[in-house]
């Protein structure tokens, strides 16, 4: 995979609990950080107290191979109890284009006892870290994209069972 196709990673669970116990679950920020490998810990900012679309929060990750980092994330799409969008920025340009997207996207069952649970990611528009480092090994680039699509998507696993289990019990 090459950063022109577009990469993004998308999982989903089915989750033995109706969709209102879940969506509380996965609108809440620090819910993903309590089940993700990378990300550590998050806060709202500008006063905000909860998710609304151009809300933002700043997150705490960390991971191994990349070290450790912050980012800015603005709340993009947030419909009650189907969908909730996130897009990380620059700390510096919130209202700039997209360094990656997030998205959680719940599906109810007909009778409302579960609910398939689908989390996602894609990168880009904006150029980014990912972007610059390949650009310094332009050769690598497949290897590249291939290793950070695998991180993340066992990072979305890692919170998909988390978020099943805690909705679950």
């Amino acid at each position: 995979m090459r950063l022109a196709d577009g990469p993004q990673v998308e999982c989903e669970i089915e989750v033995a609990a109706p969709p209102e116990r879940v969506w509380r679950l996965v609108s809440d920020i620090s819910t993903s950080a309590r089940y993700s490998p990378e990300l550590q810990w998050v806060e709202w900012l500008d006063g905000a107290e909860g998710p609304a679309v151009g809300a933002c929060f700043v997150g705490r990750n960390s991971n191994a191979g990349l070290g450790e980092w912050q980012s800015v994330s603005r709340i993009a799409e947030f419909v009650e109890p189907l969908s909730f969008r996130w897009e990380v920025v620059r700390e510096d340009d919130r209202n700039g284009e997209a360094l990656t997207v997030w998205t959680y996207t719940l599906a109810p069952a007909a009778d409302g006892s579960s609910t398939r649970l689908r989390h996602g990611m894609r990168i880009g528009p904006a150029r980014g870290p990912l972007q610059e480092f390949v650009a310094s090994a332009p050769e690598r680039e497949e290897r590249i994209v291939g290793g950070r699509l695998a991180q993340l998507r066992a990072g979305i696993e890692a919170t998909l069972a988390g978020v099943k289990a805690e909705a679950e019990a």
